[in-house]
C-alpha cells in the first residue's frame, strides 16, 4: 500500500455535555486541526459500522481504555459521558484537511470492565425513536423545577444542603447526622446532588425519606456509580407525587398544573344508571 492510501488513519472527537473535547485517533502521533489535539494510543476503536438510508438508526461500537489521560472509571460513574456527541472520521495523516466524516451521533449505553470500556454510539436518527405529543393523565407530566412546572427550587423549603453522616448499602442509603430542616418524607420523589468530593456531580431519585432513630435516611432508587461518602455536600431537592391536591397545597402552584385531575376513568365505560 503506497501514497495516500497508505496514510489513511481514523479520528474521534467526543464532545461532552459539560463541554469538554476530547480527541482520540489510531494514528501512531497526534493530529490536530480545529482547535482539538487528536491524542494517539488513548485509545477508541470501532468495529463494524452500520450505516443506512431512510430513517434507520446508524448504530456502531466503540471500545477502548480506561485512562487518566482520556476516559477515566470515574467520569464514566459520573455520568459524564452519557449523551455525548460523537464523530468519527477517516483522513489522510499528512492531509488532514481533505478528512471525510463517517459517523455522526451519540454516546449510548457506556461499560466498563478490566481496565476498558466499551460504549454503543447512536446515529443522529435515534432522536426519531423518542415519541413525542402530550400525554392526557390524571397526573402532572412536568419534573418538579423545570419551565413548565415553574417551581423554584432554590426558593426556602425547596432545598437544602447537609453534610453526608454515613452511607450503606453500597451508597443507596445516605444518612444524615443534623437532619435537613424539612418535614418528614418530604424528599421522596425528589432529587440528591452531590456538591463535591470524589462524586461531585452524581444526581440521582430518591425513593424514601425517613427517620431512624438520630438519623435522617435518604435511600436512593438506585445505587449511582459513584457514590458519595460520609463528609461530602450534597444538596437535597423535595418532591412531588403529580397530583393537584399536592400542586396546589405544598407548592401553591395549581394555576401551571399540567395533568387533567377530573379525567374519567377507565371504569366509566362500563358504569350504568342506579336506583341510588
Amino acid at each position: 500500500m503506497s501514497g495516500a492510501q497508505g496514510r489513511r488513519c481514523r479520528a474521534w472527537r467526543v464532545t461532552r455535555a459539560d463541554g469538554a473535547v476530547l480527541g482520540f485517533t489510531d494514528h501512531d502521533r497526534d493530529l490536530e486541526w480545529e482547535g482539538c489535539r487528536f491524542r494517539a494510543g488513548t485509545g477508541l476503536s470501532a468495529g463494524q459500522i452500520e450505516l443506512s438510508t431512510g430513517l434507520a438508526v446508524d448504530n456502531a461500537v466503540a471500545a477502548g481504555a480506561l485512562s487518566d489521560a482520556a476516559v477515566t472509571e470515574g467520569d464514566i460513574a459520573r455520568g459524564r459521558f452519557d449523551g455525548a456527541g460523537v464523530e468519527l472520521w477517516e483522513l489522510d495523516w499528512a492531509a488532514p484537511e481533505g478528512r471525510r466524516l463517517l459517523f455522526r451521533g451519540t454516546f449510548g449505553e457506556v461499560t466498563r470492565a478490566g481496565g476498558a470500556f466499551e460504549v454503543e454510539l447512536r446515529g443522529l436518527a435515534e432522536a426519531l425513536n423518542v415519541p413525542g405529543g402530550r400525554v392526557f393523565q390524571r397526573t402532572c407530566p412536568a419534573v418538579l423545577g423545570d419551565r413548565s412546572c415553574g417551581v423554584d427550587l432554590s426558593a426556602p423549603g425547596m432545598s437544602v444542603e447537609a453534610r453526608v453522616g454515613a452511607v450503606a448499602e453500597g451508597g443507596r442509603v445516605l444518612r444524615f447526622a443534623e437532619a435537613p430542616a424539612l418535614p418528614p418524607r418530604r424528599l421522596e420523589r425528589g432529587t440528591l446532588r452531590v456538591l463535591d468530593g470524589a462524586a461531585e456531580g452524581v444526581v440521582a431519585a430518591i425513593k424514601e425519606d425517613r427517620q431512624d432513630g438520630d438519623w435522617r435516611e435518604v435511600a436512593l432508587w438506585f445505587a449511582p456509580g459513584a457514590a458519595p461518602v460520609a463528609g461530602d455536600r450534597v444538596r437535597l431537592e423535595v418532591g412531588c407525587d403529580k397530583r393537584i391536591g399536592t400542586c396546589a397545597g405544598a407548592f401553591g402552584n395549581a394555576v401551571n398544573f399540567r395533568g387533567f385531575p377530573d379525567l374519567p376513568g377507565e371504569d366509566w365505560l362500563v358504569r350504568r344508571p342506579v336506583p341510588a
